[in-house]
């Protein structure tokens, strides 16, 4: 009961919004109906098949088996899946969760990827969920790691334990949006670092909220790989096009 009054307490003053169209989720004044609004269900597009066997971005023409960047490029973990394509609500919906503070995002995230994704993950024997880290500087400045929270919000769901000092990113390196597809590549190179000499998991599922070229999924996986894990998974909130 205690525990219930607080939680309303918390909702009325700082009220939970919709993550779609940040419109507040009240049935009364103080009990969040749902973690997403009757107008928004259905606005984010889901990825479908055909998607790259290799990163999971949808695909225009269905006889391709890769993206282009998968097919030209090297890829270190096994296989990644995302839930969204990254465009309009979906696109909007992360930078405010990522720059405007709205963490509360991050439940319906996690809920989502869970029914979505949770057969998969439980079929790779997934033992750790590990999200992709912030810099020191950058962590600081955010206030929080949004690959983190959907991290945590994922695990709950599944049951599966999530390890933020698992993986650690030593270098502050440039936003990836800014640059192009060499430069990425260029910029991430031996940007983490393992946080023990010996990671003793064979299974890793790595959490990150947009996937675009690949570069920091392989990177991360390579480091991973090389402390001792098996087998690097990955699974993202959002994903462009992979044509």
């Amino acid at each position: 009961m205690v525990h219930k009054l607080l939680k309303n307490i918390i909702h009325f003053l700082y009220p939970p919004r919709c993550p779609l169209c940040d419109g507040l989720l009240f049935d009364s004044l103080a009990v969040p109906a749902k973690l997403i609004c009757d107008g928004c269900r259905g606005k984010a597009e889901y990825v479908k098949e055909p998607a790259c066997m290799k990163c999971g971005q949808p695909l225009e023409d269905g006889t391709w088996e890769y993206c282009y960047d998968c097919r030209n490029s090297q890829r270190s973990f096994e296989q990644g899946k995302a839930l969204w394509v990254y465009k309009t609500d979906v696109k909007d919906s992360l930078y405010r969760f990522k720059y405007q503070n709205r963490r509360e995002y991050a439940a319906y995230y996690g809920i989502e990827l869970a029914r979505a994704y949770g057969g998969w993950i439980q079929s790779c024997q997934i033992q750790a969920i590990v999200p992709i880290p912030l810099s020191k500087a950058r962590l600081k400045k955010r206030g929080f790691n949004q690959a983190a929270a959907a991290a945590r919000s994922l695990g709950r769901q599944m049951g599966i334990p999530v390890y933020e000092g698992v993986l650690l990113r030593i270098r502050d390196t440039d936003v990836q949006k800014s640059l192009n597809h060499k430069e990425r590549k260029n910029n991430l190179k031996r940007a983490f670092k393992t946080g023990r000499n010996k990671v003793q998991l064979d299974c890793i599922l790595l959490i990150d909220d947009i996937y675009t070229t690949g570069s920091t999924m392989h990177e991360a996986a390579a480091e991973l790989k090389r402390s001792g894990v098996k087998q690097v998974y990955c699974l993202s909130i959002s994903i462009g096009k992979g044509f």
